[in-house]
Order: structure tokens, then sequence, then C-alpha cells
């Protein structure tokens, strides 16, 4: 155990030295031409609209609604998405281009 103390403490030493020594970090530097401000218009417009029985989520672009993601009080949430851009919404569990991985309920307890 005596040993063990006096080992510990050249091998601590140099580590507390370094922290002493530390320097500041630098300023972050300026984003590069042309990325200065982020368009807003990319950004899809979200109403929360909360009722007793269920809430929804209405995802709009260009004040275009294109989908809905319908959470109920009790059971499953589900999305109603508008896929061809007419108004009709379609009910979908996910949303196109992406992949649906297999989710088989296997064992509940």
């Amino acid at each position: 155990m005596r040993r063990i103390v006096p080992l510990l403490l050249l091998v601590a030493l140099p580590v507390w030295a370094q922290k002493s020594d530390s320097q500041p970090l630098p300023a972050v530097p300026p984003p590069p031409p042309g990325m200065e401000a982020f368009d807003a218009a990319l950004e899809p417009q979200v109403t929360i609209v909360k009722t007793e029985r269920e809430t929804r989520e209405e995802f709009r672009m260009n004040n275009r609604l294109y989908m809905i993601k319908v959470t109920p009080a009790v059971g499953p949430s589900y999305y109603l998405v508008d896929q061809n851009g007419d108004g009709n919404f379609i009910q979908s569990d996910f949303v196109q281009g992406q992949t649906r991985p297999p989710m088989w309920i296997l064992r509940r307890w």
C-alpha cells in the first residue's frame, strides 16, 4: 500500500500540471460566405391542436398542409399524408421514401 500511494502521485502530478497550463479555446470562426442566414422557408411550420380525444400535429410547407400526425388519447399514433398534393389524405404508418422496418411483436409481458 505504501508503494502505491507515491506511484499514484507520480501519475497524477503531470495531469494536474497540464490543467494549470491550459489556454482558453479560441473564438468560433464566422460561417463561410453565403451561409450566414438560414432559409426559414425550408423549415416546416408545425401547428399543434390538442383536444380531449386526440392531439394533431399539422405540418405545412409554403402554407400548404401536407401531413398530419394524429396521436389519440388511447392507442398508437398514425399519419395522414397528402401524397399527390391534391388535398386527399391517406392514412400511412410511415412517410413516403423511408423504409419500413419489420416490427413484429414476439412477446409481451
